[in-house]
């Protein structure tokens, strides 16, 4: 029953009240449509272009980082301080009543006396003689002071008192000088590019840049500096789209999601915090970790048990930091893991092979792209049986190339492409109709040195020692119903070649693991050895190149090793993953651990594998002390009473300490500490730069 003439629950009117007559009030109008949102701004953006990132060590992360000394300072114990500043503080209340009450005599005021006239002293200058009351104060106040600097009442203060309770608001820095903000793009204007700064500079402010904009725009005027592109090309680009300029061919300017925290102005990706530990140097403790290309470019290898956080954590934003980098035009990307393993969407990514998915777009070139017999022939032996090889480094895998290459270079020549899987499959059985079928093919045309390779093939089979029988069952496994829509070499399907890696794509191959497991170790085998071809032989090294192998297992072979040395080089690195070192040959592990410059253990590892890590990462000279505690033998009645008292009071005999400090070589983790001091989500990790700098083994919290 509403007083003001509303309707009640049941609709009708209950007794309305008369309002008195006047002109309506009309609301003010709003600013905007109702739920419209508020009108952009660049704030955010020039706030984090603008934010500081000094110049750290390896791993850190730059992103308003704050330096904090090397060496850790002084920190007395809780318990000690305040203990000192209570013994401090009863010292000096002790002696002040001791100065006060005169048994300690008359001394102290002396200066009193000598200073002060006589009317003050003896009480004939009124007022003026309480002035001694102040010469007390102050005299005390000393004592006080002398007590508080011994005891360090500052730093109780410092530590518990106000200072401590308020939070440190951040400084509201001024922006920079014109010539010094990034914002205003002050390398355009200095090469005379103007308008185009000023249009990157309006829209900056307007909020229709972003960070991938800020960075891929960056990347073309490098282009512009290195003579690659014109620019009058770039400054045209520029002020026709504004931000929007010079694009991934995908069009694409973000990723659809972000899950890690990502700055593209150092090109870094958070992956965690150092975790506030002694065994941790003091300047990385509690700072953020973050990874680049700088960083990735000497290969990066994780080894942790199942659900230890390796994909989860590690690779999910690696893999998402190199899609930004991509769409940025500085980096291509490769990432190689089981189907559904959580790698990120397929928005995300450029090219999706799903191999073994008859739904999946595109395919997989099964000998790289490349016109060269030779070449193929290298790389499908180094996928086929590479890890049949001898496990050391001069292992290699030059009989089954050379097996290969006598029938692939005859089969090109006749076809003008390479065979299929069932057709090489055939090829090594020595089937007699295609052996027929080929040699007919090189007679007609003459080709006299392939016929003596053919020739050769012939007659190497059925020896003992002849490896297209093991070529041959190899190749089977990609011989099934599952792929039979695969490695299409007829120019029927879409295949992608590695040979793209020259252009910032993106790139996601998905690996069938349920019941073709070796086929799976055989594909990524695969496409590490197309990788490791192919970036030696790009025109533009500018670009980094990165392969991203979930779970590396049978991928590592003494060829891959020497692949991923070379990497470096070509500014190109991979990143690895293992369950345990055990899935490596033990031969290979150090080699391995030795090319990759930045290695990572993860918790749960086992002692075994934790001393290879031991082992790969040294020793540090550290301080040890020593603490000896020697029994006080008393020789006297009193010592011996008074020991006896000490005895009852502490239930122990009186010791004297002895401490002695000198310089040991120990392990910097050693296999116990990773395979028992590593919390869960944590993981230890060394890094190296392409320059050679180096941080040492860091214990990391992942879920930070």
């Amino acid at each position: 029953m509403d007083s003001d003439g509303t309707r009640d629950a049941r609709g009708t009117h209950a007794n309305p009240v008369p309002r008195p007559a006047g002109p309506p009030t009309v609301p003010p109008r709003p600013a905007r449509a109702p739920g419209a949102p508020p009108m952009p701004d660049g704030t955010a953006f020039l706030s984090w272009l603008r934010a500081p990132r000094p110049d750290v060590p390896p791993g850190v992360w730059r992103f308003g980082h704050k330096a904090r000394p090397k060496d850790e300072p002084e920190q007395i114990p809780t318990r000690q301080l305040l203990s000192g500043a209570v013994i401090g503080f009863l010292c000096g209340w002790l002696l002040c009543s001791l100065l006060y009450n005169g048994y300690l005599g008359g001394f102290w005021l002396w200066p009193w006396f000598v200073m002060a006239p006589d009317s003050w002293t003896m009480g004939r200058a009124g007022w003026l003689s309480s002035l001694s009351y102040a010469y007390e104060v102050l005299f005390f106040a000393g004592i006080f002071a002398v007590f508080g600097k011994i005891s360090r009442w500052g730093e109780v203060w410092r530590r518990f008192g106000p200072p401590a309770w308020r939070r440190a608001v951040p400084a509201h820095e001024p922006p920079p000088a014109p010539e010094q903000d990034p914002a205003e793009w002050p390398q355009l204007r200095a090469a005379g590019a103007v308008d185009a700064a000023e249009r990157l500079a309006a829209e900056a402010r307007a909020g229709q840049m972003r960070d991938v904009d800020h960075a891929r725009i960056a990347r073309a005027w490098q282009g512009v500096r290195s003579g690659r592109f014109g620019l009058a090309t770039f400054t045209g680009a520029v002020l026709q789209d504004g931000a929007a300029a010079c694009l991934h061919p995908s069009g694409e300017r973000d990723l659809p999601a972000r899950l890690a925290r990502h700055d593209l102005l150092t090109g870094q990706v958070r992956l965690g915090t150092t975790a506030d530990d002694a065994r941790n140097p003091y300047a990385y403790r509690g700072t953020g970790l973050g990874l680049g290309p700088e960083l990735l470019g000497t290969s990066l290898l994780a080894v942790g048990p199942a659900g230890s956080g390796k994909t989860g954590t590690v690779i999910r934003p690696l893999a998402e930091s190199l899609c930004l980098h991509a769409l940025a035009g500085r980096a291509a990307v490769v990432v190689v893991g089981a189907a559904g393993a959580g790698l990120g969407p397929a928005d995300a990514y450029d090219v999706v092979v799903q191999i073994g998915n008859p739904e999946s777009v595109y395919d997989l070139d099964l000998y790289g792209g490349t016109a060269d017999p030779d070449e193929a022939a290298a790389v499908l032996a180094e996928a086929l049986v590479g890890d049949l090889a001898e496990p050391h480094q001069g292992g290699d895998t030059r009989r089954s190339t050379t097996v290969l290459a006598q029938l692939l270079g005859p089969f090109r020549s006749v076809h003008g492409r390479f065979p299929s899987v069932p057709e090489l499959r055939q090829l090594l059985d020595g089937a007699p109709a295609p052996m027929a079928a080929l040699r007919k093919g090189l007679e007609d045309s003459r080709q006299e040195s392939l016929l003596r390779e053919l020739d050769a093939r012939e007659r190497q089979m059925g020896n003992p020692g002849d490896v297209g029988g093991i070529l041959a069952d190899r190749v089977a496994l990609l011989d099934r119903p599952a792929f039979a829509g695969f490695f299409d070499t007829s120019g029927q399907s879409r295949p992608f070649s590695l040979k793209a890696l020259d252009h910032p794509v993106r790139v996601r191959i998905d690996l069938p693991q349920r019941g073709h497991a070796d086929a799976s170790r055989m594909l990524a085998r695969l496409v590490l050895a197309q990788f490791t071809a192919s970036v030696a032989v790009r025109e533009d090294r500018s670009l980094f190149a990165c392969l991203v192998i979930d779970d590396a297992t049978g991928v590592v072979t003494p060829e891959a090793v020497r692949g991923v040395q070379r990497l470096r080089s070509g500014n190109a690195g991979v990143v690895l993953t293992l369950r345990t070192l055990d899935d490596v040959p033990r031969p290979l592990r150090g080699p391995l651990l030795g090319a990759t410059g930045c290695r990572m253990a993860l918790s749960g590892l086992t002692p075994w594998d934790g001393q290879d890590f031991a082992e790969v990462w040294g020793k540090e000279w550290i301080e040890a002390r020593d603490v000896t505690d020697r029994q006080i033998i008393a020789e006297t009645p009193a010592g011996k009473v008074l020991h006896a008292v000490r005895r009852v009071i502490t239930g122990k005999a009186p010791t004297a300490r002895a401490v002695t400090v000198r310089q040991v070589e120990r392990e910097r983790w050693s296999a116990s500490e990773l395979a028992h001091g590593v919390p869960p989500g944590h993981a230890v990790l060394s890094l190296t730069t392409v320059k050679g700098e180096h941080a040492p083994p860091l214990l990391v919290d992942l879920r930070g």
